[in-house]
């Protein structure tokens, strides 16, 4: 079994600042890609940010390029989404997402997306 838990999210006014965080655990081989998204009410979710495995490549959604920062610690299985110069546009549920490789007795080696359970953020005016 695989979780995984995010914390971090809240109320802020615009122009602040909050760091999200979510760390997986259960019986985990490995963690390939990790990403962030976020859903605002009467809107689909939509990717934020995603970084490589490695760390080394990140990309990020037009609409928050030069405030949101993704990084990762593998050792801590964890993704970060630091968030600053926040804007009411903001708002939303983020969600984290990660590729994991795990084995299991039963099934075998398998790779599959997992989700965290989502952290509000919103934003005020």
């Amino acid at each position: 079994q695989v979780q995984l838990a995010e914390s971090g999210g809240g109320l802020v006014q615009a122009g602040g600042s909050l760091r999200l965080s979510c760390v997986a655990s259960g019986s985990i081989f490995s963690i390939n890609a990790m990403g962030w998204y976020r859903q605002a009410p009467g809107k689909q979710r939509e990717l934020v940010a995603q970084i490589t495995s490695g760390g080394d490549i990140t990309s990020y959604a037009d609409s928050v390029k030069g405030r949101f920062t993704i990084s990762r610690d593998n050792a801590k299985n964890t993704v970060y989404l630091q968030m600053n110069s926040l804007k009411p546009d903001d708002t939303a549920v983020y969600y984290c997402k990660m590729q994991i490789r795990v084995y299991a007795l039963t099934t075998g080696w398998q790779t599959g997306d997992y989700w965290g359970q989502g952290t509000q953020v919103t934003v005020s005016s």
